[in-house]
């Protein structure tokens, strides 16, 4: 019953009545990673996504999780989908990392509940990195495309510096870049959690948002928020006054990686970066979006860089979503498995397209000990165009 089929028989004996939305039902359904990989490996083509993310809506209308549990998830969603309400947390949860370190340092880090001690590992060093985006950035040379920016939740607050890689490069490969202010969350987290109501107002604020900018694309550097991006068509369906717009939104939005695929030949002269680096496949973005090839590519283009694969390169690294802060053993678990392999690869270098697969993956290599470089793989272009070492 925890394999994809399993799941599906659930699913559909408790839409039949023959199975109820109870503790048992539950538990199969929050232990789902939700990674799409079942998408990619199934012959038959099932769309398990949509299926998942339905029975957890359900799940969470129809069911009353213990207290404790409504109180973590409450906090949560009352916090990361805001970038505000981050940055209120900047301080504290810098003294919360320094904690960390010394509880890690002696062992005292296992002593806290699960969830606490997952939240502690996730926290990155460099909390509260500033935000200074500008709504408008004009293109380097002649322009070929208009491209929005999504700026994002826990990427604007904990990855600005993606922000501005993307930014960088897109100019110098000759886009104006238009990043609206009041964009706000994009609903990725809240979706597939099954905080459908949620997810949908935050995708009519995102719509709102982009439509008065005339942009060609939307471009995205966090996988888990470009696979949320793409589903607004079908997320607004039944919305007579959205639907029509939310697919309109949906077919303009990119990866970062599509959007320097498709405007056509790199523009920007690459400067050699001598580097071995490994690709982790961001699950929604390889297995919700079918972006394999040009992250790869734009890599691969870089002189002197030697791109390898991993073992086990298509395992989840455990982030999905927020499924490493409540399901935090399994999640830890993965993670570790995931940094093993990475590490047996000698690597300058860990490139990865999405926010919460960089914070995973960070902090199961800091608790295995290991010494690693993780970075988006659109920084790596960034210093190649900018003849800086990262």
């Amino acid at each position: 019953m925890d394999s994809p089929r399993g799941r599906l028989h659930l699913m559909k004996a408790e839409a039949e009545g023959r199975v109820p939305i109870g503790d048992a039902f539950v538990k199969r359904m929050d232990a789902c990673l939700g990674c799409l990989a079942c998408v990619t490996a199934c012959p038959s083509g099932v769309q398990y996504g949509p299926l998942i993310e339905g029975t957890r809506a359900v799940v969470e209308t129809s069911f009353r999780r213990p207290f404790r549990d409504r109180l973590f998830r409450s906090i949560l969603f009352a916090v990361l989908p805001y970038p505000q309400r981050l940055r209120l947390l900047t301080a504290p949860l810098m003294v919360l990392t320094r904690l960390r370190n010394l509880f890690e340092s002696r062992s005292w880090l296992n002593r806290l509940p699960a969830r606490v001690r997952a939240l502690l590992r996730l926290l990155p060093d460099n909390t509260g990195c500033s935000d200074s985006q500008p709504e408008r950035t004009p293109a380097e040379g002649p322009r070929r495309s208009t491209v929005g920016l999504l700026t994002g939740c826990v990427q604007r607050v904990f990855f600005s510096e993606v922000n501005r890689a993307t930014v960088r490069v897109l100019s110098a490969e000759g886009c104006e870049i238009i990043a609206p202010a009041g964009q706000g969350c994009c609903g990725a987290l809240s979706l597939h959690a099954g905080r459908e109501s949620e997810a949908k107002a935050f995708a009519r604020r995102m719509i709102g948002s982009f439509e008065r900018t005339g942009v060609d694309r939307i471009a995205v550097n966090a996988g888990g928020c470009g696979s949320a991006m793409k589903e607004y068509g079908r997320l607004l369906a039944d919305d007579p006054e959205w639907a029509n717009r939310a697919e309109s939104f949906s077919a303009s939005v990119r990866d970062v990686s599509e959007v320097l695929t498709e405007i056509g030949p790199a523009r920007a002269p690459r400067h050699r970066l001598e580097a071995r680096v490994a690709y982790h496949d961001a699950c929604h973005l390889v297995h919700g979006q079918g972006v394999h090839v040009q992250p790869r590519s734009l890599i691969e283009a870089i002189p002197g860089v030697t791109l390898t694969e991993s073992r086990e390169g298509e395992l989840c690294c455990g982030s999905a979503g927020i499924y490493n802060l409540v399901e935090p053993e399994a999640g830890e678990v993965l993670g570790a498995r995931k940094v093993a392999a990475l590490s047996a690869l000698d690597v300058d270098f860990v490139a990865t397209g999405n926010a919460g697969c960089l914070l995973q993956l960070v902090a199961a290599a800091r608790g295995a000990g290991w010494d690693m470089r993780f970075v988006h793989p659109i920084q790596l272009v960034d210093a190649s165009i900018r003849n800086q070492v990262l």
